[in-house]
């Protein structure tokens, strides 16, 4: 597993940051919004945001041209990579289940 992965898991175990993903999930954010969506102060949730951003998980942008606004979006990269060690492991796991199932089967069948 990358560095990175670890990054993004180790953001994603904490309820308030998997919270704001999901608020993110709707449409990008404002911090204000945020936090008033997931009921945290501003600095909590700045820190949350923080940690986000640290790993990729989320990106910022100026908003309407004013730089003063900080809009708060998903960045699909960091799911898509943990996707796709998802699907490893799942994979794993179903050549494990099959050769067992086969393993019974031909064990049911000498007996």
């Amino acid at each position: 597993m990358s560095k990175d992965l670890d990054g993004v898991l180790a953001a994603l175990a904490d309820p308030a940051r998997r919270q704001v993903v999901d608020v993110l999930r709707v449409r990008p954010r404002r911090a204000g919004e945020l936090a008033s969506a997931v009921r945290m102060s501003g600095p909590a949730m700045s820190r949350h945001l923080r940690v986000l951003r640290d790993t990729g998980l989320v990106e910022v942008a100026g908003a309407d041209g004013d730089a003063r606004v900080r809009v708060y979006r998903l960045r699909a990269e960091p799911f898509v990579a943990l996707r796709a060690w998802l699907d490893q492991v799942e994979a794993f796991w179903t050549d494990q289940l099959g050769a067992f199932a086969d393993h019974v089967k031909e064990t049911r069948g000498a007996g």
